[in-house]
C-alpha cells in the first residue's frame, strides 16, 4: 500500500511539474481551465479522504461499543465530536475552493 502510494504521488508530482513546459504565452496562462480542474480534484480528494476518516472513526466506535457497551455515553460523545471535526475539514476545503474560483 505504501509503495503504491509513493509511486502514485511521484507520478502526480511529475505531471504537475511538467505543466509549465507547455505554456505558450500570457493569454494561454490566464485561462481558468486549470483552476477549475484543480478545484474539482481538490474537493474530490478532500471529500474522499474525509469519507475514509469517518468510516474508520465509525468502525472504531462500533468496535469499542462491542467490547464495552457500558461506555456508550463517552464513546458516543467523542465519536460525534470527531466526526464533526472531520466533516469540518471537507467544508473548509469547499469554502476555500469556492473563494479561489470566484
Amino acid at each position: 500500500m505504501i509503495r503504491t502510494a509513493k509511486y502514485f504521488f511521484m507520478a502526480m508530482a511529475a505531471l504537475l511539474l511538467a505543466a509549465p513546459v507547455y505554456a505558450q504565452d500570457a493569454a494561454a496562462a490566464s485561462s481558468k481551465g486549470a483552476l477549475y480542474l484543480a478545484a474539482g480534484l481538490g474537493m474530490a480528494l478532500a471529500a474522499g479522504l474525509c469519507g475514509i476518516g469517518q468510516g474508520k472513526a465509525t468502525a472504531s466506535a462500533a468496535e469499542a461499543l462491542a467490547r464495552n457497551p457500558g461506555a456508550r455515553p463517552g464513546i458516543f460523545t467523542f465519536l460525534i465530536l470527531g466526526l464533526a471535526f472531520i466533516e469540518s475539514l471537507a467544508l473548509f476545503t469547499f469554502v476555500i475552493i469556492f473563494i479561489k474560483v470566484q
